[in-house]
């Protein structure tokens, strides 16, 4: 294991940031569910606004942990040839994957941001966060449609990605950060400790916190982790 959870991944990611840190023009974008621990902790290094970025993997039919492309926010879809191809995916199997998320997505922007406006991003470096790369699909969506929003600059920022994406990802951005390129690289989820599933609710208690102005100045030393706020939540529940 590289990392113990999302919170020490964020932690470590974030000292790889620090050129951005205290700047009024950056904002940290988080692809739900997994990359909010990981920019949760980022924007609170860097003392910079936290929101999220929708986007939804479309997984093969039968193998849907295997990407073949994804949707984002504004309408936006990517498509992996390099899958589609080889497996010979039919145009209307394509379709019928991204509708059914495009409901999802519909779901949770309303879930995490009561209809809120999305954020603006003109003009201001986006350091766009998830908990790690694979295929890179459904990064590659996120970047897509916030290039159509007029930022200055594009980050992707990971705690660790396959060589493979990390690479690719050079000539789709600004810039990337992937402190941690594991050969061979299996998946995401085999480099922590603990890779348990985060939930809506902890989405929406992570974005309020980061809200407050004075929780992010603390810092990662004395305000309570993302991880063990989890924790402390799930017990309660329980209870």
């Amino acid at each position: 294991m590289i990392f113990r959870d999302r919170t020490e991944a964020g932690q470590k990611l974030a000292e790889r940031l620090t050129e951005y840190e205290g700047r009024d023009d950056v904002i940290v974008l988080a692809l739900p569910r997994g990359g909010v621990p990981v920019a949760y902790e980022v924007a609170n290094r860097l003392n910079a606004p936290l929101d999220v970025f929708l986007v939804r993997k479309l997984g093969v039919p039968g193998h849907e942990e295997l990407a073949m492309g994804a949707i984002a926010s504004g309408g936006t879809r990517v498509l992996n040839a390099s899958v589609i191809g080889p497996l010979r995916i039919p145009e209307a199997a394509i379709d019928a994957v991204a509708e059914k998320e495009e409901q999802e997505l519909q779901r949770r922007e309303k879930e995490y941001r009561d209809d809120l406006p999305p954020p603006d991003v003109a003009g201001k470096v986006v350091i766009l966060v998830d908990d790690g790369l694979a295929t890179g699909a459904t990064m590659k969506a996120a970047a897509a449609a916030l290039r159509k929003q007029g930022p200055s600059k594009i980050v992707v920022a990971v705690p660790l990605s396959s060589a493979s994406a990390c690479e690719e990802f050079g000539s789709e951005v600004d810039a990337i950060v992937c402190p941690v390129t594991p050969e061979p690289f299996y998946g995401v989820g085999m480099w922590y400790e603990d890779f348990s599933q985060t939930t809506d609710q902890e989405v929406r208690d992570l974005l309020k916190k980061s809200q407050d102005p004075a929780a992010r100045r603390t810092g990662p030393s004395t305000l309570e982790s993302a991880e063990s706020y989890r924790e402390r939540e799930r017990r309660r529940r329980e209870n």
